[in-house]
C-alpha cells in the first residue's frame, strides 16, 4: 500500500507525522522523502545510506554541422525548448521536459542525446525502516521529474510505502501523490492552514482520489479546520496536541512518538485502519 502524507502548505508537520508513521508500522515499510527541494526526513530516522546516484534527464545537444532549420523540433516541444534562429536550432535545456520528441522528428539527425543533472538519489536503512530520498542540483527548477524516480525506487520495495510529499499544490506535489492508495493532508488550526488545506483537497477531489486529515497543533486555534472538515464530510484521523516537550524534541531531531511516546498507539492505529 502507498500512503502520502501532504499537505497545503509547510510547517504543518508532514514530515512528523510521516515519521511517525514509519516508526508506529508493525510489517515491511519504506520511507520516500520526495520533498527534494529540502528532505529532512534523514534527521529524524538517521539512516545508513548506503547507495547513491546521480539522477539526469536526456537532452538535445545541437550539432551545427547537420541541422538545416527546418524548424520540425521547435514545432513539436510543448515548452518552448527548443527553437531555431536564422537556420539553426537552439536547445535550451533547462525548459526540457525530455519527452524525447525533437529526437523523432528532426530529419537530419542533427540532435545528439545530452545529460541534464536535475539532482541525486540515495537509498539506505533506518533500523527496520527502507529510506529514499532526492535531493534537487541548486538552483534547479524541475523537481517533479526527479520526485518520480524517488518514488520508482520505493515502489519497488517491499511492504507499506509512505511518501513524504512536497508542500503546495503544484506539480511537485502531484508527482509525489498520483497513484496513492489513500493521502493524508496534514494541517493546522489557523487561517493559513485552513486555506490551503481547502485547495489541497481540491486537488484530491480532482484526481479522485481517498484522502483524510490530520490536525496538528489542533489546540492552538478556534477549531475552524475540524469544523470545516466535518461540514465536508472528510474524516479527521488524528488531532495532534500542541506540546512544548513535541517541539523541544523536534528541535533535537528526536521524532514526535519518541517524545510523546503515548502518541505511538494512535499511530499504530490508523495504520491499521488504513492498511487493515
Amino acid at each position: 500500500m502507498k500512503i502520502a502524507i501532504a499537505s497545503g502548505k509547510g510547517g504543518t508537520g508532514k514530515t512528523t507525522i510521516a515519521v511517525s508513521l514509519a516508526l508506529a508500522a508493525d510489517g515491511p515499510v519504506h520511507y520516500a522523502d520526495c520533498d527534494v527541494e529540502e528532505p529532512n526526513g534523514h534527521i529524524f530516522l538517521k539512516p545508513a545510506l548506503n547507495q547513491g546516484r546521480e539522477f539526469a534527464l536526456t537532452v538535445p545537444e545541437v550539432v551545427e554541422a547537420q541541422c538545416t532549420g527546418c524548424g520540425k523540433c521547435r514545432e513539436i516541444c510543448r515548452f518552448n525548448a527548443i527553437t531555431v534562429f536564422g537556420t539553426k536550432a537552439m536547445a535550451f535545456t533547462e525548459l526540457c521536459h525530455s519527452c524525447g520528441g525533437c529526437f523523432l522528428v528532426c530529419p537530419e539527425g542533427a540532435l545528439n542525446r545530452g545529460k541534464r543533472v536535475l539532482g541525486f538519489i540515495e537509498n539506505g536503512q533506518a533500523g527496520n525502516i527502507g529510506f529514499s530520498q532526492g535531493t534537487l542540483r541548486i538552483g534547479e527548477a524541475m523537481a517533479a521529474p526527479l520526485i518520480a524516480a524517488v518514488r520508482k525506487e520505493a515502489e519497488q520495495q517491499e511492504g507499506l510505502v509512505l511518501l513524504d510529499a512536497p508542500p503546495g499544490t503544484s506539480c511537485p506535489l502531484i508527482a509525489a501523490i498520483v497513484g496513492a492508495d489513500y493521502t493524508l493532508l496534514v494541517s493546522e488550526e489557523t487561517p493559513f492552514g485552513l486555506h490551503d488545506l481547502q485547495i489541497a483537497a481540491g486537488v484530491l477531489r480532482r484526481l479522485e482520489q481517498p484522502f483524510g486529515v490530520i490536525i496538528n497543533r489542533a489546540d492552538l486555534g478556534a477549531g475552524k479546520t475540524g469544523q470545516w472538515c466535518r461540514k465536508e464530510n472528510i474524516p479527521v484521523h488524528l488531532e495532534i496536541p500542541f506540546a512544548r516537550k513535541i517541539a523541544e524534541g523536534y528541535a533535537s531531531g528526536i521524532p514526535l512518538v519518541q517524545s510523546q511516546p503515548d502518541l505511538l498507539p494512535a499511530f499504530s492505529n490508523l495504520l491499521k485502519e488504513l492498511n487493515p
